[in-house]
């Protein structure tokens, strides 16, 4: 399995019609086709689904499709990582980003960094706990920032200065309503329909 062919099975993917893949690459249709047919063959599994005009991807094709991003983005990510070598002020940093309000923090000192080193680049992207922990443990990503306590036995982290602040959103008259603060085990003990009649 090539990363050239991986790259290809993304393009089509994307573009969901094998013509258009095929110019973007600037390879030639029938030479797309072909290698497709041989990654499907390898991988023992129909990837695609043909149509007269467009091409959709099967369940495999699914998975596949999710796996050589991260491959290829991690391909990219070697060759720039090289190719800043000598540069010491330059270079690609990745973040996995739960969403919160403590990004804040972040963002600001990546401003400031970012004066500093005008070199650098910074890319992001976002996706809940499980995301953004698998894309860093496959090396995907430099640094994830969580809404939620890491695995300290897996990870080194440091702690924002501030924490999310949750509410809940209830009716004038709700049973919790008087209340100056409220515990999850309090919303846990309740029925969901106490807090809206």
């Amino acid at each position: 399995m090539e990363l050239r062919t991986m790259r290809y099975f993304l393009a089509v993917a994307r573009e969901e019609n094998m013509t258009r893949a095929a110019e973007l690459l600037h390879v030639t249709q029938p030479t797309l086709s072909k290698q497709l047919k041989v990654l499907e063959d390898e991988l023992g599994k129909k990837l695609f689904t043909r149509h007269s005009f467009s091409i959709q991807l099967t369940e495999e094709g699914i998975l596949l499709r999710k796996r050589a991003e991260d491959l290829v983005k991690m391909a990219d990510k070697i060759t720039t990582e090289f190719l800043a070598l000598d540069d010491t002020l330059g270079g690609d940093v990745y973040f996995g980003m739960a969403e919160s309000y403590q990004i804040r923090h972040l963002a600001s000192a990546i401003r400031q960094f970012k004066n500093t080193f005008s070199d650098m680049r910074y890319h992001i992207t976002s996706g809940d706990t499980e995301q953004v922990t698998e894309k860093l443990d496959k090396g995907v990503i430099d640094f994830a920032v969580l809404a939620e306590e890491p695995n300290t036995s897996k990870y080194h982290f440091l702690a924002f200065p501030e924490a999310d602040l949750w509410g809940v959103v209830m009716k004038a008259d709700s049973p919790l309503a008087n209340r100056q603060a409220v515990e999850p085990e309090i919303i846990d003990e309740l029925k969901w329909e106490e807090l809206y009649v």
